[in-house]
């Protein structure tokens, strides 16, 4: 059926109800929202499903959720692991209890145990509860840090990752096999509770999940030291993250956690913020006004599944505040984890440090300062997940720390996802190791360049929404793709990577070599003196991303390379579009 034919049948059909129909009669006039909202499916990305909320195939609602549930109960039921049971998470988003009670009827009605949470809870906790209680896959209703609008749909597998090949394509598959959306099965949460398939989880689940976020802690003495002297300013911004963020830092010792009141409890409106991104200035407005006023060491926030942190840290020297990208506090992390390790004598041989292809290369140095391999993933910290679980199957290799530069890092095993919890209590443990030296996080990451070199890395997007948009995105790869650039502003190009054809190839010789990861629509150039290029699509947004870095020999150094790459992208930008 074409989309207005599919417009008309849930207009018609007695299985919509009357308010999705009056949503949909508002628009009668409006082809071009029509269209939009009915042209496609909503189509998993990086992170499954993530969509404006709304009526329509190509819009988050109770109906396009219980197909996505149906297919993914298909599909368990096809593996043979509907004894397992699937746990479910939610955060503080419009709709986000109901597409997560809904879900949770329809795998019970296709005698699948859902296991869902009794209120909101961060994703890494969802992670661990995958693990925790058996489970044979995972669910959580969150759209991260998108706008207001956008609600999203995460699965998980049975390792506590998002899914990936082959499950993400047999999940897919399933639900596209669906195309008669009142055929899919539901039941009354009564009746799901009387047949033994939906059971409310919680305390238990906390209680475990914040006892491995502090088992995570590699220096408690220098807590102990410094609990009564660090200052910690935090927001969840409106999310997930106040009650089990707070929690850790009160039971490791830490006394002084200022909360930002004006976005302390949930709401899906984000009302003091445009959209709830760590990575924008704007979401700290709030904290960086009360780090003034109680004269804070660092301020975090955690976006609204709190998976991701942002970070500003105090510079004594001028008393102000410092912004750390998710490259900078994801590398000072590592080198503090493994620091601390090795102090210990427990970095073993095999240590690794997994970071995505791009994420800076500050942390190839420092893994290599460790004798850690380094081993770089596609874009998704699913894949990051995915080298734990391959570490696990075949006895080879011991994750130490992972990291994306999107503000995502993980220290230990105990979740397959990023981990803003835990990554708020190492930086606040961090702080205090720091402190006892007398030094700021930000002296530590000026040391970091020192020892290391100047790295400095930075991300260009470009938003380009609607059906145009998307032949817009892809038609920039493509011209890309068929015409490698030899230089790029002052660089030249020393190798091309297309992850989309599994190839590398060197520039000067002409020879190619397989990437060795999985096929992904991206491309990457390697430059000379350190710098790089990457162009891929978000996963999670309308946008194609252009990300770089160079390498300088100082900060200012750097941040002159950096402006003028961020120039010489802005230019490749404009003559493609």
């Amino acid at each position: 059926m074409d989309y207005k034919a599919i417009y008309e049948e849930w207009l018609s059909n007695p299985y919509f109800d009357e308010a999705t129909k009056d949503e949909l009669r508002a628009i009668a006039d409006d082809d071009k929202e029509i269209k939009e909202r009915f042209y496609k499916d909503l189509e998993f990305g990086t992170a499954g499903l993530r969509g404006i909320i709304g009526a329509g195939i190509n819009r988050m609602n109770i109906y396009v959720v219980r197909r996505a549930t149906q297919g993914l109960a298909n599909y368990i039921i096809k593996q043979g692991g509907q004894g397992k049971g699937v746990a479910i998470a939610y955060d503080s988003r419009h709709m986000s209890p109901e597409f997560a009670e809904e879900a949770a009827l329809t795998l019970a009605a296709n005698g699948i145990k859902a296991y869902k949470f009794e209120s909101l809870r961060p994703t890494p906790e969802l992670s661990f509860a995958v693990r925790e209680l058996g489970c044979i896959a995972g669910l959580n209703i969150t759209a991260s840090h998108n706008p207001p609008e956008y609600n999203g749909y995460k699965v998980y597998w049975e390792d506590g990752a998002q899914f990936t090949p082959p499950h993400d394509k047999g999940v897919t598959a399933e639900v596209l096999a669906i195309t008669d959306l009142s055929t899919v099965k539901t039941m009354s949460r009564e009746a799901a509770i009387a047949a033994g398939k939906y059971e409310i989880i919680g305390q238990a689940i906390d209680d475990k999940f914040i006892a491995h976020v502090k088992a995570q802690v590699v220096n408690q003495d220098a807590i102990d030291k410094m609990q009564k002297d660090i200052r910690i300013v935090y927001t969840p911004l409106h999310g997930t993250g106040n009650i089990p963020a707070r929690r850790a830092l009160k039971e490791l010792g830490f006394e002084n956690v200022y909360v930002v009141k004006e976005q302390e409890l949930p709401d899906g409106d984000f009302p003091t913020v445009s959209y709830p991104n760590p990575e924008a200035a704007e979401a700290f407005t709030l904290g960086l006004k009360l780090a003034k006023e109680v004269d804070a060491d660092l301020v975090l926030a955690t976006d609204p599944d709190a998976d991701r942190l942002g970070v500003y840290v105090k510079d004594t020297k001028s008393g102000e505040y410092i912004p750390l990208t998710g490259n900078m506090s994801g590398s000072l992390l590592c080198d503090y984890v493994l620091s601390q390790k090795k102090a210990a004598g427990k970095i073993p041989a095999d240590g690794q440090v997994v970071k995505s292809i791009v994420t800076t290369n500050l942390v190839d140095a420092i893994a290599a300062s460790y004798d850690c391999e380094l081993i770089e993933v596609l874009t998704g910290f699913k894949y990051i997940g995915q080298q734990i679980l391959k570490d696990e199957q075949t006895g080879k290799g011991t994750y130490l720390f992972g990291m994306e530069e999107s503000y995502g890092c993980l220290i230990g095993t105990y979740a397959r996802d990023k981990d803003a919890i835990s990554a708020t209590v190492a930086l606040c443990e961090a702080a205090a190791y720091y402190k006892t030296k007398n030094m700021t996080l930000w002296d530590a990451m000026v040391a970091l360049y020192e020892k290391y070199g100047y790295y400095k890395d930075a991300v260009k997007s470009i938003e380009l929404k609607g059906i145009e948009g998307l032949a817009k995105i892809q038609e920039i790869l493509e011209t890309l793709r068929n015409n490698t650039p030899v230089r790029i502003g002052d660089y030249h190009v020393v190798s091309a990577r297309d992850y989309k054809l599994d190839t590398i190839k060197d520039m000067k010789t002409g020879e190619v070599k397989p990437t060795g990861l999985p096929a992904s629509n991206v491309l990457y150039y390697d430059l000379n003196d350190g710098a790089w290029l990457c162009v891929r699509p978000s996963g999670t947004e309308p946008k194609v991303k252009f990300y770089y870095g160079v390498k300088g020999t100082s900060l200012e150094d750097a941040d002159k390379k950096s402006a003028a790459m961020g120039e010489e992208v802005l230019a490749m930008i404009q003559k493609m579009l």
